[in-house]
């Protein structure tokens, strides 16, 4: 099933995300994560990435065992840095075996031990380039990411909302937002991609943050600020992991509630191969999203 079609559906949309293992020797215990979101019944899951597509071969097995024996749609992560036509064409025609899709078109990481005098992107500069490829290669549903609070390497909010447009130009059909922990920034950023001519569904991403130590990380690659309410609820319960676990979960929730309520009916949970995780925002939205 095309995620465009389950996003577009007049009814609240509740997807998670996984990642696939770094080797084979924790594959086992990476697809039994995975496998227990699914039994949750998502409206579909998506599969990264690793930096430079390191681990592209896993993430498309994990893929496709969740929705030929699960039955979930899944949304298959491309990421074009370090990746030349070929790669990306290889890649493609594996999820096509694989019944995938439904393609989240990104640019990607650069992978830590990249060489500062190899370029970083080679037949695809920019996501758009990719979208475009993708949407020629085969009959794929493509979605890309955005920033609501501006993308790192942009030097303006504007200048990034103008590369979303060409990217939604190219091809893409829905945007999925980085995580952001206050939902006035999301409003006010849907407000300006619309003044600017783009139209195409908005997905929230949403980060229950269960673990203290993450945050400077997760800020650091979203550029996301934190809300004085979060601040508070690491300060009194971040020492304390049953807590903050509980405090993360509720503080999501709540922002969950609030964007079903004003109209965002798609909401993307990085649920960091946690199913304990997915499941306590799933039961806590469950008549919400019945």
């Amino acid at each position: 099933m095309k995620v465009i079609d389950i996003i577009k559906a007049d009814k609240p949309a509740l997807s998670f995300e996984v990642f696939p293992p770094k080797t084979s020797d924790a594959f086992e215990s990476v697809k039994h994560a995975t496998e227990e979101i699914a039994k949750l019944n998502p409206s579909y899951m998506s599969v990264t990435f690793g930096a430079g597509g390191s681990n592209a071969g896993f993430a498309v097995e994990v893929a496709g065992n969740l929705q030929k024996n699960y039955g979930v749609t899944t949304v298959g992560h491309l990421t074009c840095v370090g990746a030349d036509r070929a790669t990306i064409t290889d890649r493609l025609n594996q999820m096509q075996a694989h019944g995938i899709e439904n393609i989240l078109a990104l640019r990607g990481d650069r992978p830590k031990d990249w060489p500062e005098d190899r370029p970083l992107c080679v037949d695809f500069e920019h996501a758009c380039d990719l979208v475009r490829y993708i949407k020629a290669h085969g009959d794929f549903c493509v979605g890309g990411a955005c920033y609501p609070e501006g993308h790192p390497e942009a030097d303006t909010q504007k200048q990034d909302i103008a590369n979303l447009k060409l990217k939604v130009d190219a091809g893409c059909e829905f945007l999925t937002t980085q995580m952001f922990f206050d939902n006035n920034i999301l409003y006010n950023f849907i407000y300006k991609l619309r003044e600017a001519g783009i139209t195409v569904p908005i997905v929230a991403g949403i980060m229950p943050v269960t673990n203290p130590k993450s945050i400077s990380r997760i800020c650091a690659l979203s550029g996301s600020l934190l809300p004085k309410r979060f601040i508070q609820i690491v300060d009194r319960f971040g020492d304390n992991p049953e807590a903050m676990k509980q405090a993360g979960i509720a503080y999501a929730t709540d922002q969950i509630i609030d964007l079903y309520a004003n109209g965002i009916n798609a909401i993307h949970v990085y649920s960091m191969n946690k199913p304990d995780v997915a499941a306590a925002i799933q039961k806590n939205i469950s008549e919400i999203i019945k």
